[in-house]
């Protein structure tokens, strides 16, 4: 049934103010931008060892009956390999830390959550899992 991660889409008011931040975090230009660079409604970028894909699509687009004013809904984690360097780099890019960095039940998983300055949560994980596979 479920064969894959393919994209998560973050809805933003300003896709254009919401690239900036993300290249700027990221350090990398978005590879699709829709319908112009000038007036963007879609803007995707490829990172990590997947390339999977991380879309900003404008809020007027979102699937009928979404409420903007919720944070409830799906947390999708990226795997880091230093979850607090990568949670204090997300702060100082202006996210809000809402699960500061904290061990799981095992050894060598690790899990935290910041909001993105539009909204979105952003998940981290340190996953043992994801690293074996990169393995095999």
């Amino acid at each position: 049934m479920f064969r894959g991660f393919t994209t998560i889409n973050y809805l933003v008011d300003d896709v254009k103010a919401a690239t900036t931040w993300y290249q700027d975090l990221l350090g990398i230009e978005p590879y699709f931008v829709r319908p112009t660079a000038e007036e963007p409604a879609y803007v995707e970028f490829r990172l990590g060892d997947s390339q999977d894909e991380l879309g900003l699509l404008d809020r007027r687009y979102a699937p009928e009956g979404h409420s903007p004013a919720s944070r409830a809904g799906a947390i999708m984690h990226w795997h880091v390999d230093d979850i607090q360097e990568t949670y204090d780099h997300l702060l100082n890019h202006g996210a809000t830390g809402l699960s500061a960095p904290r061990p799981l039940g095992e050894p060598g998983w690790e899990i935290a959550t910041v909001a993105d300055p539009f909204g979105n949560l952003i998940g981290l994980m340190h996953s043992p899992h994801y690293l074996d596979m990169l393995a095999h």
